[in-house]
């Protein structure tokens, strides 16, 4: 764990023992922690990083929220929100001290309505809650990151989170028609819709989804519900290499199918995982691909066979059928754990989340074993296939080779853009991805999205040393 001090050399004021009684009177005795082991836990998120806010305030009402920032403005003091801490890039992590500004306890459903297949939710709803009350309505909630059984709908909101049914569904930005949030400045504003169409002034919702927490706190989520698939079917196919496995999944969305789900494994994720499988292939194969397909029963089987034979005609080793959920589940398990194994078994270990062109995903992988020799690193390579998103997570043996590590990353993110992807797939950018945004965003792009900021936030108290310096 990288511990670092509270706060860098700041321009921000400390939260003196008044300040704390006025943020105590704000919002009560019973959402103020301040002693330094409750602080802990709020002041990482899942990468190493570890910075202690002054104090943590678990508020439970817009009213509060607007009360602290209120607060934040009048004395001069940062303020990070913070959904369920799940995010990769330092996003929620309090760099600069102050309040982190939990939304944890504002988790209730408002609303799932079938009627206008839409739910209106707090921030602190957990992703697979959502889910789960749509389903018991007919509906269906497609977004589903990695962590859906942890992470808030809030949060997804701020990164704009995606998933493995991003292929056919989309991500969260696709399925939030309206939202509530809290400025820098106290205020509340509205903006989008309860429709599925609206061109009314300036797209502020979508602007704010995926600003990584630094224009507004969200506290309200008006999403759209579509309805459930009545079927689902899944297949795994292995390979004998990576690039093969890539080219066949650019022949199945060339040819016209949208498998509600394409993932991927290399060999070496295959060699973490492998007793979770229990097939004979997975001892002499090179990559694992997992395809899913949605819909109606007799649409459902024939598409999943059409997806084997693809695989089939593109050097597949074996092809299996998952058609039973307790089949389906398992192998979404082993999809799932892999993430677990590597950071795990690696002391030295840095995830990250690029995306390519999809005709170029081959090309891609292809090249990494390069990058692992030059750099004397492993890359576990597995993702989102279906859409060009790669997780590769890139591993050492010895922390101190940290700077010939870092060196590589680099490189592999100058490889990205070369190839026409962008660095950051659904992770977001954060603290830790910062450095490399003028690798891939233009001088004049960087001046008018911190100006931007500015006209949000121009005190810059909101999750301060995200995104821009």
């Amino acid at each position: 764990m990288k511990t670092a001090p509270s706060r860098f050399s700041s321009p921000y004021s400390p939260i003196t023992p008044p300040i704390v009684q006025r943020i105590r009177l704000a919002v009560g005795e019973g959402c103020v922690l301040t002693e330094k082991e409750k602080l802990e836990p709020f002041g990482k998120d899942a990468t190493e990083l570890l910075h202690l806010p002054e104090l943590v305030v678990e508020v439970r009402n817009v009213e509060e929220v607007q009360a602290v920032l209120r607060l934040a403005n009048e004395h001069r003091f940062p303020v990070t929100p913070r959904g369920l801490g799940t995010g990769l890039t330092g996003g929620s992590v309090p760099v600069f001290g102050g309040v982190v500004l939990s939304l944890a306890r504002m988790n209730r459903i408002l609303s799932v309505d079938p009627r206008n297949m839409i739910a209106i939710v707090e921030p602190g709803v957990v992703n697979i809650d959502l889910k789960r009350a749509a389903r018991e309505k007919g509906l269906f909630y497609p977004p589903d990151p990695a962590s859906l059984d942890t992470c808030s709908l809030g949060g997804n909101a701020a990164t704009n989170a995606g998933g493995p049914s991003c292929v056919k569904y989309g991500t969260t930005r696709d399925y939030l028609l309206g939202l509530e949030a809290v400025l820098p400045n106290g205020e509340k504003v509205t903006a989008g819709v309860q429709t599925r169409k609206g061109v009314v002034g300036y797209d502020l919702a979508h602007l704010i989804v995926g600003s990584e927490g630094t224009l507004g706190i969200i506290t309200r989520l008006i999403l759209k519900l579509i309805p459930h698939p009545p079927a689902v079917s899944t297949l795994v196919s292995f390979f004998p290499d990576l690039p093969s496995a890539m080219e066949a999944v650019t022949a199945i969305l060339t040819s016209g199918h949208i498998p509600s789900a394409m993932e991927f494994m290399d060999r070496h994720c295959l060699e973490l995982v492998g007793d979770m499988l229990a097939f004979e292939s997975t001892v002499y194969s090179g990559a694992f691909l997992l395809l899913e397909t949605d819909g109606s029963p007799a649409v459902v089987q024939q598409e999943i066979e059409k997806l084997g034979e693809v695989c089939l005609e593109h050097g597949a080793l074996d092809v299996l059928l998952a058609p039973d959920s307790n089949r389906r589940n398992k192998m979404w398990e082993v999809r799932k754990e892999v993430s677990l194994r590597i950071e795990h078994s690696s002391p030295l270990y840095i995830p990250e989340d690029v995306v390519v062109p999809i005709g170029r995903i081959a090309e891609f992988v292809t090249g990494l074993p390069v990058f692992e020799k030059r750099y004397d690193m492993k890359i576990y390579a597995f993702g989102h296939a279906g859409d060009g998103n790669i997780h590769l997570n890139i591993t050492a043996a010895d922390p101190v080779a940290r700077p010939r590590i870092e060196e590589g990353v680099s490189a592999l993110l100058r490889e990205v853009l070369t190839l026409g992807g962008t660095i950051s797939g659904e992770h977001g950018i954060g603290f830790t991805k910062k450095g490399f945004l003028p690798l891939e965003i233009s001088r004049e792009s960087i001046r008018l999205q911190k100006a931007i900021k500015n006209v949000f936030d121009p005190l810059h108290i909101l999750n301060p040393g995200k995104l821009f310096d």
